[in-house]
C-alpha cells in the first residue's frame, strides 16, 4: 500500500471515527446514552456504550528488542552468527543501516515507548544508577504517555515479554506504586523481570504484578527465552480466540544477549572451532560480508583497534581457548535467540496474522558489552577479583550454564560492532549507538529486501506505530498536558527508498560521553572506556576528551576524525549539543548516584509474616554491612522440618538460615564461594520455637556505600546463632554475602543460596515471622 493510499485511509477513517470522539485527549469520557428512556420498557429504547474501536486497517505490530547486540553480530548484517530467521524476515521487509540507539538498556527502551529523548523520560541512566536530577531519577513523565497506552485507547490489546528495564527500583515490591510498571503504562498483560538481567535458568519473573512463584512456575530445565516464547504465543492464541477482529500490540523484549550469556550445551556445539583465529580476522571478514550484502557503503573504511585492546596474536595458549570458548557460548546465544523469535513469529503467523501484521525487530539496545574486562567474566574469587586464567581453565565446559554470570572478552565485543568504534556505555561513537532494524509488513511494503539509509533514531518507532495504525497521538492524557514527539516516523521510507532522511538532528549522552548528528554531520566526545577499570565510571565524575568531527555522509564508519579541518563546524556542533543538553536534562553529566529514596532508608526494623512475597534487594534490609540480628517464631512439628528459613541472593552471593536433620544451618555465600557454614550444636525442638541469628561486625564503624546501588566492601564479624535464647554455635565469617537476588522468607526463590540444597527449598514446618533488625 503507497502513502497516497494509505493517507486517504488515515482520513477517511478520521472523518467517521473522529466525529465519535475527541482523540486529543485520553481516556474518553463515557459516551452520551443515545438511547430513550421511557416509563415502560415499550416506550424505553436501549442503547450500549462502545469501547474505543481501532481504525479499519490498523495492523498488529509486533515489537521485538533483542540486548547487547553490535551491528556487526547477526549474518544478516554480515556478522558471523547464523540468524535464518532474521534473514527470512529481512527477505521480506527492509534493513535500516543507520538505525540508532542509546548506549545502554533503560535509556534506549523508554525512548523506543514513549517516542522521546531519553533524558526527557529520565531515564539519562539505567534504573540501577538513578540520580535526583530530572534526566535521572528514572520516574516516567506523566507528560509522556506510553505508546502501548495510546494504542489501548484506540482499540488495541497490549502485552509486554521479557525485560523491563524501566520502572524505579525501589517502587519494584509488593506495595508499589504500580503505575510505573508495564501493566500501569497501557501493557494489559506482563510476564517478564524488571531489572538489568536475570539468569536465563533460574531467572526471577513477574506476572503482571505479582512475582512468579517457583513452586508452580517454568519446567526446570527451561530457558528463558523459550519461555517468554511459549507465554507470548498462547497470549496470542488466547486473544485471537475470543477476539480475533481487534488488534494487538506485542512487546517482546528477550534478556539475551546480555550477561549472562546462559545457552545449552547443543546449541554451543554448533560454534565449536569457528573464532579460533580471533577477534582481528573474524572483524576483518565481517567487514567484507558488510560490503558484498550491500550493508556498508563501498567505500567505508575499518576503523582501527584501540590501543587499549590487545591484538589476538599477543595472546598465550590458554587465553587463546578461554576467550575463544567465550564467543562460542554468545555466538550460541545469538543463534538460539533468532531460533527462538523466528518461532515466536510463526507462532504469530499460524493464527493467520500476516499482511495484518507489522514488524519491527530491533537488534540490540545499545552495541555489544564490552563491559567483560580483558580476560572476560566467570568464576570470581571471595575478594572479587578473578582467578588466574589456568584455573579458570578447568572450568571451561560450565560456561553457559547457571554456575556462573559469565561475560565475553572485551575485545569479542569490539570486534562484533564492526565496521564501528567502540561499544556500549559509548555515546560518542556509533559502535555503542547504531545496531540493526529490520521492518516487515507483508503486503504493504512492495519493495522487499533492500536497504534503507536514512538517519534514523529509536524515537522514530512510536511516530512510525501510529501512522500505520491511522492515529493521531493525544495531546493531554490524564487532564496532563503531553510533550511533543522528538521522533519522527519513518513510514516514507517504505516505498521511496531514496527520499530525503527527515530526522534531522540527534543528541547522544552517556556516562559523561557525548554526541550531535545534524545533517549528515557528528561530533563526538569520548569519556571513560566501556569496561570496568580502577576508574570506574560508576564513582568517578567526567573525564571528557576533546571533541572529535565525522561528516557521515562521506564517511560511514567514523573512520576520519576532520575536526582540525572543520573548526567552525565543530563550534557549531558543540553549542548545539550544549543547546540540546540543556532542554532535554542532560545536565549535570554523570551525576553523582546517591540518597535514592529506598522505602528502605532510615529503617531499623522490619516485620515479615507467613506467606510473604519475595522482596527484591532494593526494598530489601541492607544487612551486610552492619551489626544485625534475625529473629524467626517458627512451628515445627514432631517429625521435623527441613527447608529454607530466610534466604537472601541467590548462588552468585547471599545468606542463607535453613534447617536440615534437626540442625539450625546458616551459610554466607560470597561472590559463589561458601565463607562461613555454622551449625547449631543442638537440635531444633518440636513446636512452638524461636531462632536467631546475629552478626557482629569486627570493626565498630564498618565502611558505608556511598551510593544506594554501590558495591559494598566485605566486613568481617562473627556469626551468633540461637534457639529458644539459648547461643547453640558462632563462628567468624570473612563477611555476610551480597547479592542482587530476591530476600525470601520460607524459602529460597530462584537460584540457591547454598549449594547443600536445591531451590525453593520450601520450609517444611510454618515460618510464622520473621524480624530483622539493623543495630
Amino acid at each position: 500500500m503507497n502513502r497516497y493510499l494509505l493517507s486517504l485511509i488515515f482520513l477517511a477513517n478520521f472523518i467517521s471515527y473522529g466525529l465519535a470522539q475527541n482523540n486529543s485527549q485520553f481516556p474518553q469520557p463515557d459516551p452520551a446514552f443515545n438511547g430513550k428512556i421511557g416509563a415502560s420498557r415499550d416506550d424505553s429504547k436501549p442503547d450500549w456504550p462502545q469501547h474505543p474501536k481501532a481504525h479499519a486497517g490498523a495492523p498488529n505490530v509486533v515489537l521485538i528488542l533483542l540486548d547487547d547486540v553490535g551491528f556487526g553480530a547477526a549474518s544478516v548484517f554480515g556478522g558471523p552468527i547464523d540468524t535464518p530467521a532474521l534473514q527470512k524476515l529481512a527477505d521480506n521487509g527492509l534493513r535500516y543501516n543507520r538505525f540508532h540507539v542509546n548506549a545502554m538498556c533503560s535509556p534506549t527502551r523508554a525512548a523506543l515507548l514513549s517516542g522521546r529523548n531519553s533524558h526527557q523520560m529520565a531515564f539519562g541512566n539505567i534504573a540501577e544508577l538513578a540520580s535526583g536530577y530530572p534526566g535521572y531519577t528514572s520516574l516516567w513523565p506523566k507528560e509522556s504517555a506510553s505508546v502501548a497506552e495510546v494504542l489501548k485507547e484506540n482499540g488495541y490489546s497490549t502485552a509486554a515479554f521479557g525485560k523491563w528495564h524501566n520502572t524505579p527500583m525501589w517502587e519494584i515490591n509488593a506495595a508499589g506504586p504500580f503505575d510505573r510498571w508495564p501493566t500501569g503504562l497501557g501493557f494489559e498483560y506482563f510476564y517478564g523481570f524488571l531489572s538489568a538481567q536475570t539468569s536465563q535458568w533460574e531467572p526471577t519473573l513477574y506476572r503482571n504484578t505479582l512475582p512468579v512463584d517457583p513452586l508452580v512456575a517454568r519446567h526446570a530445565g527451561d530457558h528463558l527465552t523459550t519461555d517468554l516464547v511459549d507465554d507470548a504465543i498462547s497470549w496470542v492464541h488466547r486473544h485471537d480466540a475470543v477476539a480475533p477482529e481487534k488488534p494487538f500490540f506485542l512487546y517482546f523484549a528477550t534478556g539475551a544477549t546480555h550477561v549472562p550469556h546462559h545457552v545449552s550445551e547443543d546449541w554451543i556445539a554448533k560454534y565449536k572451532g569457528k573464532f579460533d583465529e580471533g577477534w582481528d580476522v573474524l572483524r576483518e571478514r565481517s567487514f567484507e560480508r558488510q560490503k558484498q550484502l550491500g550493508i556498508i557503503p563501498a567505500n567505508t573504511d575499518l576503523t582501527p583497534r584501540p590501543k587499549e585492546i590487545p591484538a589476538w596474536d599477543s595472546l598465550n595458549a590458554d587465553q587463546k581457548k578461554l576467550l575463544t570458548r567465550q564467543m562460542e557460548v554468545y555466538a550460541a546465544f545469538l543463534a538460539q535467540t533468532d531460533y527462538e523469535v523466528g518461532r515466536l513469529l510463526e507462532g504469530v503467523r499460524a493464527d493467520g496474522h500476516n499482511e495484518d501484521t507489522a514488524v519491527f525487530y530491533i537488534v540490540g539496545d545499545n552495541g555489544s558489552s564490552a563491559e567483560g574486562t580483558a580476560d572476560g567474566h566467570d568464576a570470581v574469587n571471595v575478594d572479587g577479583k578473578a582467578p588466574s586464567v589456568s584455573a579458570r581453565l578447568e572450568n571451561i565446559d560450565d560456561l553457559g550454564s547457571e554456575i556462573f554470570l559469565n561475560h565475553f572478552a572485551t575485545a569479542w565485543a569490539w570486534s562484533l560492532n564492526a565496521p564501528f568504534q567502540w561499544a556500549k556505555e559509548v555515546a560518542s561513537h556509533l559502535g555503542g549507538t547504531r545496531d540493526p532494524l529490520i521492518v516487515s509488513w507483508p503486503g504493504h511494503i512492495k519493495q522487499v529486501g533492500g536497504v534503507r539509509s536514512q538517519f534514523t533514531h529509536i524515537n522514530d518507532v512510536a511516530p512510525t506505530i501510529y501512522e500505520l495504525a491511522s492515529i493521531t497521538p493525544p495531546t493531554e492524557v490524564n487532564g496532563i498536558k503531553q510533550t511533543p514527539f522528538e521522533g519522527v516516523s519513518f513510514a516514507y521510507t517504505f516505498d521511496h527508498p531514496d527520499a530525503p532522511g527527515r530526522h534531522k538532528q540527534q543528541y547522544f549522552e552517556m556516562l559523561g560521553s557525548r554526541g550531535i548528528y545534524k545533517d549528515g554531520w557528528w561530533a563526538g566526545s569520548f569519556n571513560h572506556l566501556p569496561w570496568p577499570t580502577e576508574k570506574s565510571p560508576f564513582n568517578s565524575g567526567p573525564d571528557p576528551k576533546p571533541w572529535e568531527l565525522y561528516h557521515l555522509d562521506e564517511d560511514f564508519s567514523q573512520a576520519h576524525n576532520v575536526a582540525a579541518q572543520y573548526p567552525d563546524k565543530l563550534k557549531e556542533l558543540e553549542d548545539l549539543f550544549d543547546a540540546e543538553a540543556k532542554r532535554n536534562h542532560v545536565y549535570p553529566l554523570e551525576p553523582q548516584r546517591t540518597d535514592v529514596p529506598l522505602i528502605t532508608n532510615n529503617r531499623t526494623s522490619f516485620l515479615y509474616r507467613s506467606g510473604q512475597q519475595p522482596i527484591p534487594s532494593a526494598s530489601a534490609p541492607r544487612v551486610s554491612q552492619r551489626a544485625h540480628l534475625i529473629t524467626a517464631e517458627l512451628d515445627i512439628p514432631t517429625t521435623g522440618a527441613t527447608g529454607a528459613i530466610v534466604a537472601s541472593g541467590g548462588r552468585y552471593g547471599g545468606f542463607t538460615l535453613y534447617a536440615r536433620n534437626g540442625s539450625l544451618i546458616y551459610e554466607s555465600n560470597i561472590n559463589g564461594h561458601r565463607v562461613g557454614e555454622i551449625a547449631s550444636s543442638e537440635s531444633l525442638p518440636a513446636g512452638k520455637v524461636t531462632v536467631g541469628v546475629e552478626f557482629t561486625p569486627d570493626n565498630a564503624t564498618p565502611p558505608q556505600p556511598t551510593a544506594s546501588f554501590a558495591p559494598v566492601s566485605l566486613v568481617s564479624g562473627t556469626i551468633t546463632l540461637s534457639i529458644n535464647g539459648k547461643n547453640v554455635g558462632s563462628g567468624h565469617i570473612p563477611g555476610v554475602g551480597n547479592n542482587s537476588d530476591t530476600f525470601d522468607i520460607g524459602y529460597d526463590r530462584g537460584s540457591p543460596v547454598s549449594a547443600s540444597y536445591t531451590s525453593p527449598f520450601p520450609f517444611t514446618g510454618t515460618v510464622e515471622s520473621v524480624r530483622v533488625e539493623l543495630k
